[in-house]
């Protein structure tokens, strides 16, 4: 475990932000903290952007809206990394299928199930499309504190392609299993188009000033264990392997959500530098089977910040008491739920950081 300031691989200088030096593999007596989703709609300054924006999507590419909804929780909270106001979902968008957010629904997309749909996409427009999230990147980076950092994402091939052949949320994902399990080769050709795209995404948002990405796999856990290396595993090893190469020494984080006892082969077999835990996975285990390989980060239940008060601070200690000897960064298991009180979130803060009042 490294400790006082030394890093993990080949990087020759530990980053002085207190996040970027855990991911470096750094211990620090108080781990950085950050929530995924904490820009969102529990926030009556983000309902307030939101309803400035118009639509959803129309938030997503506004980069002044997206850049003042990024920084909200920053300024309310303080916590020790941004990450870009966005969504997954942007990248099919850039490849050419319509896409729109139905209010009480979700996503839905113009499903992609057969080969002539994957053939129809196309990275050409990727850039232009995705330039007002890049200005959004930039115009954060410009404006954040100088301590806190700035993270980057997209979705996993995986998961972004669930979302491509199903056509929004689902609860069984028959129809990306049967396109993935019986026509093999028309889906490697969306998961190669992803990989190429979500890569170059990423690079373009370390080019603008996101200092560390995270993608997310919130679907990784639906697949068996062979299907899983496949079209888990080895995509997101390659898009690891293109920002390395792209960008050396920007760390990337993997959040494979539901994975269970097979995040010890993604993490592994990923290369990451750090790897989120959902809120199912035992923080003791972590502790013995990650993170001495990786800096880990997780894994409060959002409902136990939804809850607050004592249940909500014995829990968030159990998981400092388990993790908070190695690179650790605190976090949530999935992300802050729309009822959630912001004052919980504030207190919360406040007792990670050993602050009473």
């Amino acid at each position: 475990m490294k400790q006082d300031g030394q890093s993990r691989g080949d990087r020759s200088v530990t980053p002085a932000k207190p996040f970027l030096r855990t991911l470096a593999g750094e211990t620090l007596a108080r781990p950085p903290v950050w929530l995924m989703r904490q820009a969102g709609r529990y926030l009556p300054e983000y309902r307030a952007a939101r309803a400035r924006a118009g639509s959803f999507l129309d938030l997503c590419y506004n980069p002044e809206l997206a850049a003042e909804v990024t920084l909200q929780p920053i300024r309310r909270y303080g916590f020790d990394a941004a990450i870009l106001f966005s969504d997954i979902l942007v990248v099919p968008h850039a490849l050419g299928q319509a896409l729109d957010y139905v209010e009480g629904e979700g996503p839905k997309l113009e499903p992609v199930t057969e080969a002539a749909a994957v053939g129809r996409l196309s990275a050409d427009r990727l850039h232009e499309v995705l330039g007002p999230v890049y200005e959004t990147v930039g115009r954060v980076a410009a404006a954040l504190p100088p301590e806190t950092a700035l993270i980057g994402f997209a979705g996993s091939p995986w998961t972004v392609a669930t979302y491509m052949v199903e056509g929004g949320g689902s609860k069984e994902y028959a129809a990306v299993k049967r396109l993935a399990y019986g026509e093999p080769e028309t889906f490697a050709r969306l998961i190669d188009l992803l990989v190429e795209a979500t890569s170059a995404y990423l690079l373009r948002q370390i080019e603008a000033g996101a200092e560390a990405v995270q993608l997310f796999d919130s679907w990784a856990g639906v697949l068996p264990e062979g299907e899983f290396e496949r079209w888990v595993v080895a995509p997101t090893r390659r898009i690891v392997e293109a920002v390395r190469a792209g960008a050396p020494g920007v760390p990337v984080i993997g959040f494979p959500r539901g994975a269970g006892l097979l995040t010890e082969r993604y993490l592994a077999g990923t290369g990451v530098d750090a790897v989120g835990l959902d809120t199912t996975v035992p923080p003791g285990w972590a502790a013995r089977a990650l993170q001495p390989k990786a800096a880990v980060q997780g894994n409060l239940d959002p409902v136990f910040l939804l809850t607050g008060g004592a249940p909500m601070l014995r829990a968030a200690d159990a998981i400092v008491d388990a993790l908070g000897r190695g690179p650790f960064v605190f976090n949530l298991g999935h992300g802050v739920l729309q009822k959630t009180p912001p004052e919980h979130v504030a207190a919360l803060v406040r007792h990670l950081r050993g602050d009473a009042g």
